[in-house]
């Protein structure tokens, strides 16, 4: 059992954190919109990209038995 542990899913994650992070920067401490929307479209994005990166074949393997 992987736990989901494959590069599709590390991606996701690293993408989606850079993104939370970019957003939560450009709000201190004077708020820079544009940085913030940058940062919004990296978090929203990481998750068609996990799901691309996995349907590429980077994704775990489904297991068949539980």
């Amino acid at each position: 059992m992987s736990h989901g542990s494959s590069p599709a899913a590390w991606t996701a994650v690293i993408v989606s954190l850079v993104g939370f992070t970019v957003g939560s920067i450009a709000l201190i401490p004077e708020p820079n919109w544009t940085l913030f929307a940058i940062g919004c479209v990296l978090a929203v994005g990481a998750l068609p990209l996990g799901k691309i990166l996995s349907m590429a074949g980077l994704g775990a393997d489904r297991e068949t038995q539980h």
